[in-house]
């Protein structure tokens, strides 16, 4: 089961990253977005880690308060999960 929650965890916030940094490519070339729900049902299911470090290493909507108070709440809430699952 450990092992599981690993690879979920390792998975989903690579795939947060890369969405998250997908999104900001899209964004400079005017094209078709990735929706702001997307990147935060990515961020709730456990992908708040690697859509946060997207987030700034790429400087994406760090103007956003929803995202800016969102994000690392979703991220508390991943840790407590993640802790609990893991223990």
């Amino acid at each position: 089961m450990r092992t599981l929650i690993w690879i979920w965890f390792i998975f989903i916030n690579v795939v947060g990253y890369l969405v998250m940094s997908e999104d900001k490519r899209r964004a400079r070339n005017r094209r078709e977005r990735v929706p702001e729900r997307t990147l935060f049902i990515l961020a709730a299911i456990g992908g708040s880690l690697g859509v946060l470090i997207a987030m700034y290493r790429k400087r994406h909507k760090t103007r956003h308060l929803s995202f800016r108070m969102g994000i690392p709440v979703l991220l508390v809430i991943n840790v407590a999960l993640y802790t609990y699952f893991l223990k």
